[in-house]
This record gives C-alpha cells, structure tokens and sequence, in this order.
C-alpha cells in the first residue's frame, strides 16, 4: 500500500517505543485524574435524567410547581428510581432526546446501577470506554498502513490528545462513537483486504452500534461507502455487494429507532434548536480552527476558567495555532504524494465527508452544527491518522538534519498535549463543557445561611438546574415556576436569588421587589428587599 521505505514496517526503535509507552500510562492517567472535577455540565445532566429513566415533562410536573422543595428533589431525578429500569430509559429518550440513540445510554443506566450515580463514577464508564481507542486505533493503523511506526505513533497523538482526553471524561456516548468509529474503519479494511464473509457480518454489526451509539455514524457509513466504490473504480464487483449487504443489514437493525425518528422529527428541532441558530463566516472559522488545534493543544484556553491565573507563557501557547494548522496541511500533501490512492484516499474522505455534510448545511442554511467539536469526530480520526504517518515517515528519514527537525516537531506537539492535559485536568469547567457559571454561581449561594433560589423553566434553566443541584449545599432551598408563572416570594428565608429569569419575570417582580445583580455571567439576582 505504501510507497516510501520499507523502514516503516519496521517496529519503532526502542527509546521510541519506552517513550510510547510512558505517554500511554499518561493518557491513562489524565483520562481519569479528577474525573469529578470539572462542572457536571447541561448536557450530563440529561444523561443522568435518562439514566433516571424520566422524561422532562415528569420532571417539570413534579418539582417545577411553585413550591419550596430542598435541592434533593431534583437530584432524585438524576439517578436509577424505584420503579423504573432500562425500558423507561429507552422511553425517556425516545420522547426527549430522540436524536440521541439508546446505546450508551442503556450501558451507561446499567453501570450506574452497579458503581453508584456519584460523578466520577457515572463518567468513569467512558474513561473506560476511551480505552478501547487504542487497541482500535493501532489495529486501523495496521490495515491501514501496514506500519508498526505509524500505529505507535497514532497511539502516542491520541494519549495526550486533549480532545479525546475530554471526551474521555464526559457522562455523554463520544468516546463510544470514538471507539466505534475505529473499529468499523478496521473492520471494513480487513474484510476488503481478506473478502471473508465472516469479517462483512461484524462490519455490519459495526454500522448498527455505530448508529444505535450516534446518528452522525450514518455520514461514517456513508464516508465508508465511497471509499469502497472509489477503489472498486465505481463498478459493481464483489467487495462492493459485499459492502452494500453489510451496511443495509446493520440499517435494518437499526430500523426500530428510524421509525422512532420518523415520528418525533417536531421534537427534534425543538430541541437541537440551539444549533440551528445562524453564525457568522468568521465566528464558524474561527470555531474550525480553534477545533483542529484543539485536537493537540488548548491550554491557553485556560483564562475564562482560572481568571486568577497570570501565567503569560500559557497565553503564549495561542502563537502555537499557524504552526498545528501548517502541520495538518501538510500531513495531508504529504499523505497524497507518499502514499497509494488506497490509503489517501481513505483518510481524505473520512475526514472530508462527514465535515462537508456538516459545513454546508451551515453555510447555506444557516446553523452552528460543524462547530461543535463533537460532532466533527470522524474528521479529526482521519487528521489524526494524517498527522501520525507524516511524523513517523519522517522520523526515520536517511538525512540527519531532517530527523532532528521532526524530532523537535514531535517533541512540541507532545508537549503541547501534554502541558494542555495538566491544566485543564486542574480546571473546574473547559471550553468543551456549558453550565459555565454553575460553580461560581454555587459559591455564591452557598455563602447564605438560609438561602432560596427561585428559577423557572425559561431558556436553558432545567438542565442548568440539575447541574447546579450538584454543588449547592444541602441547605439550599428551591422554588421553580413554568414559565410565564410568577413565584410567589416566601419571607423567611437570609437570602433569596433569582436565577435567568425572562425579562417579563424580571420586570414583574421589581414592581414588587428591589432587584439587584449579583452575577451577571450567571444571569443570577437577589431580592434585597420589597419596594416601599
């Protein structure tokens, strides 16, 4: 498959390899240090309200009823209930969340019955999961490649990756659809290469976890699809009915949820509308580029989350952005010009047509999906595979001057992941998480003696709510309203906040009430006192 030396069939020298292995057992190490650090964000809070096996609407009844609960009442909601199991877990999505497919969620429900509902212990499941991107990844780099350098080389990129060292440590299925990813890539290569029959049914079984783990793994398929027709040179030979079987079995498995789908489309955008939302050109830039160099440096993203923190070396680290970029370009140029149309042309479009299904519509249409990171996976697999046969190649380069070059190459892009996995490992909240101001906004209301906090179920409250439920003291009491109720205020209590009231709210009330900010990130009042 590959043109250049045979060196690279080569296993990596030894200093190489004990170099390899010292990042892996760090991966491992940032995967799960401080797994309950970082903020139990909006988006975990779901998971653990289907882990429930509750829907919002059974939530919003309950305790959204105007009265004063303690914060327990919503916490209740975020672990296994009496009652309700894996069937309730599956309905809870199929009503909410039907573009979220049941497969982690069910393994995530089942683990949390075994290990306990704590936050570590419910994002411990996909620290675990992201392990199996290792052997995953060095088997594609194997099918791929034919290159034992090159897989130990991806294996060390993905170690101090901060990217998937994030992921890693989410309560959310993007470390599955990691793993998933890359075994349905090796799966397809092997059975392409070895037309077993045996080897086209787990592909199959692939495209369905693939689909049942997220909904994006259609582009996957698809990205699959056209590799498997572009080597065939578009004619309808036995490697492609074979590709074709396989994928419409594991569709047909995953008929059930398609239905599902079908039926609940309304919901849907009601509830992705927050990416739907148009962006800038620039802004959705900007988010492109900041994402590709997110994949191996983001520390000096460090100072919305430590604003204390003057270190100007860290800042510095943003000057590191041209030269990631100038490495991926060039992964890629390289990538075509060293390498058989059989293994460029598999990282081209896995990389190229997931992102373009996501880009365009963006550009055209209008919407924010091609910035979300995660949603972009498959795309940075492929930059990653990129990125790992060009620093492998050239490692082994016959010309002296040209390994050291890369040598110090390495050494800064390791670096960089490195340095990046130590900082944010320290931070309570990062740029891949929401519920920003949850931790500063729980300080605050902590400090009250007997303090009320009144919110409603306008914007994004309920799943900001459930994630703040995780650091505000036990003392702290509770008065939510749906939305355009107004609360009626109790008196006895040290201090009364309001937290991202409507305007209409907020105007309602200071007619009664006098009103001040107390922090405006957090979009958090307090009542100071009635108006005379």
């Amino acid at each position: 498959m590959i043109k250049s030396s045979s060196n690279l069939k080569l296993l990596p020298p030894h200093w190489l390899r004990f170099l390899i292995v010292i990042l892996l057992v760090l991966g491992i190490f940032f995967r799960f240090v401080n797994l309950e650090q970082k903020v139990y964000w909006h988006d975990e809070a779901y998971t653990s309200l289907r882990i429930s096996g509750s829907t919002k609407t059974e939530l919003v009844q309950q305790v959204f009823n105007g009265t004063v609960i303690p914060i327990e009442s919503l916490q209740k909601f975020q672990r296994p209930r009496p009652g309700k199991g894996v069937i309730n877990t599956i309905n809870s999505l199929a009503v909410d969340d039907t573009q979220h497919p049941p497969l982690y969620y069910v393994m995530i429900r089942l683990w949390v019955q075994i290990f306990g509902n704590s936050v570590a212990a419910t994002r411990s499941l996909s620290a675990i999961i992201s392990l199996l991107a290792f052997p995953g990844l060095y088997w594609l780099c194997l099918e791929l490649f034919e290159s034992p350098i090159t897989a130990w080389m991806s294996i060390a990129l993905l170690a101090v990756s901060p990217l998937h060292v994030l992921y890693a440590q989410e309560a959310r299925q993007f470390s599955l659809w990691i793993v998933a990813i890359l075994l349905g890539s090796a799966t397809l290569l092997r059975a392409m290469r070895l037309g077993s029959k045996w080897l086209w049914g787990i592909y199959a079984v692939t495209v369905a976890l693939g689909l049942y783990t997220f909904l994006f793994s259609g582009l996957v398929a698809l990205s699959h699809g056209i590799y498997v027709f572009a080597i065939e040179r578009f004619r309808f030979t036995k490697t492609v009915k074979a590709y074709l079987t396989a994928t419409s079995i594991g569709i047909l498995a995953f008929i059930p949820w398609i239905l599902i789908i079908i039926n609940n489309l309304f919901q849907i955008k009601h509830t992705t509308v927050s990416v739907q939302a148009k962006q800038s050109l620039i802004g959705l830039v900007s988010e492109w580029i900041s994402n590709i160099s997110n994949l191996f440096a983001d520390f000096w993203r460090y100072e919305p989350f430590f604003p204390d923190l003057n270190l100007p070396v860290l800042r510095w680290g943003r000057y590191l952005i041209p030269f990631l970029l100038i490495l991926v370009a060039y992964s890629f140029l390289f990538l075509y010009r060293r390498t058989a149309p059989k293994v460029w042309l598999f990282i081209f479009i896995l990389s190229g047509v997931p992102a373009l299904f996501l880009i365009l519509p963006d550009l055209i249409i209008g919407g924010q999906l091609s910035s979300r990171a995660r949603y972009v996976i498959p795309c940075y697999v492929g930059i990653q595979l990129a990125v790992a046969y060009l620093l492998a190649t050239q490692i082994l380069s016959a010309k002296l001057i040209n390994r050291k070059v890369w040598q110090l190459v390495i050494l800064i892009v390791i670096s960089s992941g490195i340095i990046s996995c130590v900082v944010s490992s320290q931070a309570e909240t990062w740029w891949n998480k929401g519920s920003h101001a949850n931790p500063q906004i729980a300080r605050i209301i902590n400090k009250s003696k007997k303090p009320l906090l009144i919110s409603s179920n306008h914007s994004l409250n309920i799943g900001d709510l459930m994630s703040l439920s995780h650091l505000l003291n036990t003392n702290v009491k509770i008065l939510l309203v749906t939305k355009p109720e107004l609360p009626n205020i109790p008196e006895n209590f040290s201090n009364i906040f309001l937290l991202n009231i409507s305007e209409k709210t907020q105007s309602a009330l200071a007619k009664k009430y006098k009103i001040s900010i107390v922090y405006k990130r957090g979009r958090l009042w307090q009542i100071e006192d009635k108006n005379i």
